[in-house]
């Protein structure tokens, strides 16, 4: 039970990153699920870790090495502050999912620190603060699922050190439906199944839909956005590590969408879809492929969160 002092809790989003094209580069944040962080001030001038909850028992609460004080303690550094917390972790949403369960963790606990000292710090400049978090989490600082939680909407990290984020254009009709069959993928399983090297041929097919990508979004233009959500660079090496993935693929493509492929890095899978009624329907053909095969999955339909963290209370 959370002690009745004045306290901030904040929601941050789940989110897609790689969006298939921009591997390590672009991702957007969606609806629905997310993970919830309260933050009360103490006396002690420490950081205290005093609940997780949903998380069956795989976190720690050591504040060397959870994300949410980690990220924390990189913005008290910045403002040079001994201000102590108690913290309160709620994970709504699925660990190793590929849909940025520890980035949406970090995401939280920072946005409500820096509410607590009347938002010092715009959105954008508390990505690289949030991304200490990912560097303990993934073992890489990268801000593809850090910076859409955070800002919302479908965002560019164009560069990680300074850090640059862009802010994309979203089609106010583009929906996504996410689905997570009940299969856990380490991240850094998914890691290592990456070749250590790509042929310039490769490269130039993953350019090319990189910015073909950004110019449909740019023009509201559905078609081509769909045929440059093409992955050739992570999706041939990960799918082979994720059930049925080619099958749902399928589903969803005959069933409509636009275009489909990894979450992150898996094992949760995302369809891009016009309008609303064919994202109920692609969901409906993606979840019957593990449906049929005995595999529980939950499915999300969203469109694109434009928001980014929130507070609540």
């Amino acid at each position: 039970m959370i002690e009745k002092k004045k306290g901030i809790t904040v929601f941050a989003p789940a989110t897609v990153a790689n969006i298939a094209c921009g591997f390590d580069v672009f991702g957007m944040a969606i609806d629905h699920i997310g993970d919830e962080v309260t933050i009360i001030p103490n006396k002690k001038n420490i950081l205290q870790i005093k609940s997780i909850i949903g998380d069956h028992k795989k976190l720690t609460k050591d504040v060397q090495e959870n994300i949410v004080a980690i990220s924390i303690q990189a913005l008290l550094d910045a403002l040079k502050s001994n201000q102590g917390f108690d913290i309160y972790l709620k994970k709504k949403m699925p660990l190793s999912s590929g849909l940025g369960s520890s980035a949406a963790s970090s995401v939280a606990g920072l946005f409500a620190a820096n509410e607590f000292f009347g938002k010092p710090f715009s959105r954008a400049e508390l990505v690289p603060f949030a991304m200490e978090g990912e560097r303990i989490a993934c073992g890489t600082a990268h801000a593809d699922n850090v910076a859409p939680s955070l800002m919302g909407g479908i965002v560019l990290c164009r560069n990680v050190s300074p850090v640059e984020v862009i802010a994309l254009p979203v089609p106010s009709l583009l929906y996504a439906v996410v689905i997570h069959p009940h299969y856990e993928l380490k991240t850094s399983d998914s890691r290592k199944a990456l070749p250590k090297k790509i042929s310039i041929k490769t490269a130039s097919y993953q350019w090319a839909n990189t910015a073909g990508f950004v110019h449909a979004l740019h023009t509201n233009n559905m078609d081509l956005l769909g045929r440059c959500v093409t992955d050739h660079v992570a999706e041939p090496f990960r799918s082979k590590l994720i059930p049925l993935f080619d099958e749902v693929k399928l589903a969803a493509l005959h069933s409509g969408a636009l275009a489909c492929s990894i979450s992150g890095s898996g094992p949760s899978i995302f369809a891009l879809t016009k309008g609303a009624a064919n994202a109920k329907k692609i969901a409906e053909a993606m979840k019957s492929v593990y449906k049929k095969s005995e595999m529980g999955a939950d499915v999300y339909i969203s469109k694109i969160n434009s928001k980014g963290a929130k507070k609540i209370k």
